[in-house]
C-alpha cells in the first residue's frame, strides 16, 4: 500500500485541493478550446478533482492512476455522480505498456515532479496523443526543496524551471508551447507558484 493509497479516503476533505483543481481547470479552459467531441486522459488523476471540473466541457475522459486507493474513491464518486463519460484506469507509465487508445487531450496536475524520468514520461504523453493533440501540465515552479521536505523518501523534482521544461517539450516534439501561472499554493508558511504548460503535438 502506498502513501497515496492511505491518504485517498480523506483526499477531498482538504478545501485547498478543491480550490486548486478549480483554478487549474479555469486556466486550462482559458488556454485550450475544449469541446464535447474531445477525448481526454488525465494521468495521475487521484480522486479526479480536476477531471470533474473539466467534465462538462469534454467528451469521454479516461482517468489513470497507479494508486488503487485513489481509484477506489474515484469509482465511488463516478457512480454517485451518475456521469457516464468518465472511466478509471489503473496505469503506471513507468512500468506498464501504453494503452491502445489515443487522445485529443492529455493533462496532469501536480504529477510530473513526482516522476524521476521527465523525458520518458513526456515521450509517453506524446505517443498517447493524436496528431495535433494537446498536452497540459500543471505543476510546481522550481522551489528550494521545502515542498517535500517532510517526505524523506521523495525522489522526484523540486519543481521545474520553465525554460528547461520548454526545451524538454520541444525535444519531445511539441510546439506552440506556452506557460502561464495558474495558482499560488500555501503550504505551511510558504507560498509556491504553479505553472500551466501547454504544448501541441506536431
Amino acid at each position: 500500500m502506498t502513501d497515496f493509497d492511505v491518504r485517498a479516503k480523506d483526499w477531498d476533505d482538504v478545501p485547498d485541493r478543491i480550490e486548486r483543481a478549480g483554478a487549474v481547470a479555469e486556466a486550462l479552459r482559458e488556454q485550450v478550446s475544449l469541446s464535447p467531441t474531445m477525448t481526454a486522459l488525465e494521468y495521475g488523476c487521484g480522486t479526479g478533482l480536476l477531471s470533474f471540473a473539466l467534465q462538462p466541457f469534454l467528451g469521454p475522459i479516461t482517468l489513470a492512476d497507479s494508486s488503487t486507493g485513489m481509484l477506489d474513491v474515484l469509482r465511488e464518486k463516478i457512480a454517485n455522480s451518475g456521469i457516464k463519460t468518465m472511466t478509471p484506469l489503473k496505469l503506471d507509465l513507468a512500468a506498464d505498456p501504453l494503452p491502445a487508445q489515443r487522445f485529443d487531450l492529455v493533462y496532469t496536475l501536480m504529477v510530473l515532479h513526482h516522476i524521476p524520468d521527465t523525458a520518458k514520461i513526456l515521450q509517453s504523453f506524446q505517443s498517447l496523443l493524436k496528431p495535433g493533440g494537446i498536452l497540459c501540465i500543471a505543476d510546481l515552479d522550481r522551489e528550494d526543496g521545502s515542498f517535500h521536505s517532510h517526505e524523506p523518501g521523495f525522489d522526484g523534482h523540486n519543481g521545474f524551471e520553465r525554460a528547461e521544461l520548454r526545451l524538454e517539450l520541444e525535444k519531445t516534439g511539441f510546439d506552440n508551447i506556452r506557460f502561464t501561472t495558474c495558482y499560488k499554493m500555501i503550504k505551511g508558511e510558504r507560498t509556491y507558484s504553479l505553472f500551466l504548460a501547454v504544448g501541441e503535438k506536431q
